[in-house]
């Protein structure tokens, strides 16, 4: 069997280079990121932390920054179950298509079983979405996650 790997591509009415700011500066992630700030220096090799008060951080280690084409990362997650899963990559392909750019999140490198992979296959979507939704309309996305929704859902029953 193979190893899972996640890949969503979409389409956003910007600039490559608008585009990239958004990815790698923390005033833009917190808008749309739900919260979590990136912090890095962007040098191959330094460390990159998404952080967010009272939440698990997600940290690793720039692998590749090619503003703004390309910019990958390994993705460490705190959260508790995961905690002991060897690290994975993200990876960000940017291409200018007229005014608009086509951005493909390629997450891979995970073990079978992941319970990261389970995580950021619901994570990933709205992530993005939210990021689409910034840079199209200036403001980021208001959705609960799968979990605060499902607490939300049984309160009400």
């Amino acid at each position: 069997m193979s190893k899972p790997e996640f890949v969503h591509t979409t389409y956003i009415e910007t600039s490559a280079e608008k585009l990239w700011q958004a990815l790698t500066d923390g005033d833009f992630t917190e808008r749309y990121w739900f919260g979590y700030r990136v912090a890095a220096d962007w040098e191959i090799g330094s460390p990159y932390k998404f952080a967010k008060p009272g939440a698990n951080s997600i940290e690793g280690k720039v692998l590749t920054f090619d503003p703004p084409r390309r910019l990958a990362y390994s993705w460490n997650s705190s959260s508790p179950d995961a905690k002991h899963e060897r690290p994975s990559r993200v990876t960000f392909d940017l291409e200018p298509r007229g005014k608009v750019v086509k951005l493909t999140v390629t997450h891979d490198g995970f073990d079978e079983g992941s319970k990261t992979f389970r995580d950021i296959s619901g994570g990933w979507p709205m992530v993005i979405a939210s990021l689409k939704s910034l840079l199209e309309t200036g403001h980021g996305l208001n959705i609960d996650p799968p979990s605060a929704a499902a607490a939300k859902e049984n309160a009400h029953a």
